[in-house]
């Protein structure tokens, strides 16, 4: 009987050192867990940061064409209905930094307010051209700014958004690029 009992406890103690030291190997697997999610949780903080910083310059671009298309507007240069046109494109851009500005609060951030001054080359703007021109160079910059930052976005929503408007601020350019006599489209790809 003692052999019988002898061989049941040295069967019983290795199962009860084995799940002793899975029990440690399953704490330590948790532990492991637990920081690994507070590295992605930095990390996605991080990444929330990047975001709220882009949608902020993507902002004062935006309040800087508002801007832009109200001192086409004011210079008297620009007639009928080019006017028209410049009004409409200049409230595609209050709607844009509406949406960005109301991103910003909803990520938790503070959106960036527009400058008491932009500095624009109004000397140089002489004629209707030289204003369209001169938002058009302006459209084209926007553009090439989304196409930078899409890619750059830690949340992909933010990415679509991002090129909704860009696809706006391509047809802005395009549209301004014809009215001043240039091909509307100048290449297959945007740079």
């Amino acid at each position: 009987m003692n052999t019988l009992i002898r061989q049941a406890v040295s069967v019983v103690q290795p199962r009860r050192t084995f799940l002793g030291r899975t029990g440690l190997l399953l704490s330590g697997t948790a532990i492991a867990l637990l920081s690994g999610r507070e590295a992605l949780a930095a990390k996605a903080d991080k990444a929330a940061e990047s975001d709220l910083r882009i949608l902020n310059t993507a902002l004062g671009a935006e309040l800087e064409a508002i801007a832009a298309y109200q001192v086409g507007a004011e210079s008297g240069l620009l007639q009928k209905p080019v006017l028209d046109l410049a009004m409409t494109f200049q409230g595609h851009h209050k709607q844009h930094a509406d949406l960005l500005a109301a991103t910003i609060g909803k990520l938790g951030g503070r959106a960036v307010s527009a400058k008491d001054k932009y500095s624009f080359p109004v000397d140089t703007l002489k004629n209707q051209v030289d204003v369209l021109r001169f938002a058009a160079g302006l459209e084209k910059g926007a553009v090439s700014a989304y196409l930078g930052a899409i890619p750059l976005f830690g949340n992909r929503d933010l990415a679509k958004a991002a090129g909704s408007i860009l696809g706006d601020e391509a047809m802005h350019w395009a549209v301004l690029r014809q009215a001043v006599g240039d091909v509307a489209v100048p290449g297959a790809f945007v740079s």
